[in-house]
C-alpha cells in the first residue's frame, strides 16, 4: 500500500486543505498518517477523521522580537528530531505539507531521508514557513496566478485550494433548525476565523438592533468569545466554533462576513456565496489577508473593508451593498472558472511517486 504523511497546523486554514484530500487519497490507495502539535486545532480536526495523528514539538518562527525567539528554536530542533523518527518509523513514500510552523521540522526531515514532499502555499506570497521548506520541495502547489512569481519556476504548479466537498451539499433547512431561527428572513453568517475576531465581533454586536430589522443573523465568534448577555436574542445564534453544522449554515446563509484567509475565501468562492471581507489588519500580520481580499475584490468576488476602516457606518453600507448587487457577485463567482484543485494535486502526488 502506498504511504503519505499530512502535515500543517497552527490554525484550520492549515488543516482543511489536508481533510479536502482525505477521500481522494483513500480513494486511490493510500495509507494516511498525519504529524502535527501536540495541541494545536489540527490534532481535534484530525483526529476527528479517524487518522493516525503524531504530534510533535513545535516552535513559532517569529520576524519580531520576542523572549520566545531564544527558546523556540531549541523546541523546533527537538521537533525535527522526533520527526525523522517517526518518517523512520511509517515510512511514508510521500510527504504533503500544507504549511504552519509544525510542517518545517516535517519537510525538512523528509529531505533528509529522501521522501519526496510537495508543498501548498495558499496565500498570494509565502509565508515564512513554507520561505523555508520550499527548497526541501519537489513541487509546490499555490492558490492564485499572483503567487507563481514567488516560487520557483519548475517547482510551482497553480492548482487552486483544495474545498472540502461536504461544504458543497449543506441543508438550510438544519441550520435553520439548529439556530431556532423561525422566520424566512435573509441569513448572515458571519466568520471570524477559527480563533475568532474582536473587531468583528464588537463591530457586529454593536449594530444587532440595526441588522435584525432586515437580517437573522449566525455569528460564529471563536473560542471563548460568547456574549452570555445576549444568549436568548431573537434571530441571533452565536457558536464558538462549528464543525459538523457549518455546511449547512453555508447552505443557509444570503451574504457571508469573513475574514480573508485564503481558503476560507476559496471556500466563498466555490459555495458561490456573496460576501464582505475584513482582512486581518498588517499591523498584526505579514499583510497576506489583504493582498488575498484584493485579488477576490478585482475579480468581482467581494466586497472588501479594511480592518482600520471598520465602522458601524461602513459595516452596514457594505451589507447594504452587497445586498443590493448579489446578482453581480454570483455572476462573477459562477463564471470564475475555479479549478478542480483536488484532483489537480492528486494527479501530482501520483506523479511525484514514479
Amino acid at each position: 500500500m502506498k504511504k503519505i504523511v499530512l502535515t500543517g497546523g497552527g490554525t484550520a486554514g492549515h488543516v482543511t486543505p489536508n481533510i479536502a484530500l482525505l477521500p481522494g487519497l483513500s480513494q486511490n490507495g493510500f495509507d494516511i498518517s498525519y504529524i502535527g502539535s501536540y495541541n494545536g486545532i489540527e490534532k481535534d480536526l484530525i483526529e476527528a477523521e479517524n487518522i493516525s495523528y503524531y504530534g510533535i514539538s513545535s516552535g513559532k518562527l517569529r520576524r519580531y522580537l520576542d523572549l520566545k525567539n531564544l527558546s523556540d528554536p531549541f523546541k523546533v530542533m527537538k521537533g525535527f528530531g522526533q520527526a525523522l523518527r517517526l518518517l523512520r518509523r511509517l515510512k511514508p513514500d510521500i510527504v504533503f505539507s500544507k504549511g504552519g510552523f509544525v510542517s518545517v521540522p516535517v519537510v525538512l526531515a523528509a529531505k533528509l531521508r529522501h521522501i519526496p514532499v510537495i508543498i501548498h502555499e495558499s496565500d498570494i506570497t509565502p509565508g515564512l514557513a513554507n520561505k523555508i521548506a520550499i527548497p526541501s520541495a519537489r513541487k509546490v502547489c499555490c492558490n492564485f496566478p499572483e503567487t507563481l512569481k514567488y516560487l520557483p519556476k519548475e517547482k510551482a504548479v497553480l492548482t487552486g485550494s483544495p474545498i472540502r466537498q461536504e461544504l458543497l451539499s449543506g441543508n438550510p433547512e438544519n441550520a435553520r433548525a439548529y439556530c431556532r431561527f423561525e422566520t424566512k428572513k435573509p441569513v448572515l453568517l458571519i466568520v471570524g476565523g477559527s480563533s475568532g475576531s474582536k473587531v468583528i465581533n464588537d463591530a457586529i454586536r454593536a449594530q444587532l438592533p440595526v441588522l435584525l430589522k432586515d437580517f437573522q443573523i449566525i455569528h460564529l465568534c471563536g473560542k471563548g468569545n460568547l456574549d452570555n448577555h445576549l444568549l436568548h436574542t431573537k434571530g441571533y445564534a452565536q457558536f464558538e466554533y462549528i464543525s459538523q453544522q457549518l455546511k449547512d449554515m453555508f447552505a443557509l446563509a444570503d451574504i457571508v462576513i469573513s475574514r480573508a484567509g485564503a481558503n476560507a475565501i476559496c471556500e466563498l468562492l466555490a459555495l458561490r456565496k456573496p460576501n464582505i471581507l475584513i482582512p486581518l489588519s498588517a499591523k498584526a500580520s505579514r499583510g497576506d489577508q489583504i493582498l488575498n481580499a484584493k485579488s477576490f475584490e478585482k475579480q468581482g468576488f467581494s466586497y472588501v473593508i479594511e480592518e482600520e476602516n471598520l465602522t458601524a457606518s461602513t459595516l452596514l453600507a457594505a451589507i447594504d451593498a452587497v445586498s443590493g448587487q448579489k446578482d453581480v457577485y454570483l455572476h462573477n463567482m459562477s463564471s470564475s472558472g475555479q479549478m478542480d484543485s483536488i484532483r489537480t494535486i492528486l494527479q501530482i502526488i501520483e506523479k511525484e511517486l514514479h
